[in-house]
């Protein structure tokens, strides 16, 4: 395996733990929205692991993008556009992921749940209209 085949890998499982984190924050947070619950450690922690995987899968990607970048562009027969949309997308969604901690921190909590929520709801929603232009099935587990 080559270096490259070795990040797209780490990259490809890192989206599939993004996805995992991001379906148990979200139902961590609609339920605390409708409970009315204290916003309490283990949503901060689930948000933050969301969070944390994104910019881990940016950083992953950039490096990708930076390292491979003349085989990028051969594959393209050219600028790799598909890889520069995926990555200002990723960017989007690292930077929709990071909100609720910043925008909402002081918030009555079932604002902060609500808004928490939608904020990851639209940060998977960008990560899948993201994937979308890369070349190939996207959708399937890498190394199986």
């Amino acid at each position: 395996m080559s270096l490259q085949q070795i990040l797209l890998f780490i990259h490809s499982w890192v989206r599939w733990l993004v996805l995992l984190v991001a379906v148990v924050a979200l139902v961590r947070h609609v339920l605390g929205w409708l409970r009315r619950d204290n916003y309490d450690g283990a949503a901060r922690g689930l948000l933050s692991a969301f969070s944390g995987l994104i910019d881990l899968n940016v950083l992953i990607g950039v490096i990708q993008l930076i390292a491979f970048w003349r085989s990028y562009s051969a594959a393209a027969g050219g600028f790799p556009m598909p890889q520069v949309e995926h990555l200002g997308a990723m960017l989007i969604a690292a930077i929709i992921a990071h909100l609720p901690a910043r925008l909402w921190k002081n918030s009555p909590d079932t604002n902060r749940y609500r808004n928490t929520a939608l904020a990851i709801l639209v940060s998977v929603l960008v990560i899948i209209a993201g994937i979308m232009p890369l070349v190939g099935n996207r959708w399937v587990f890498r190394g199986l």
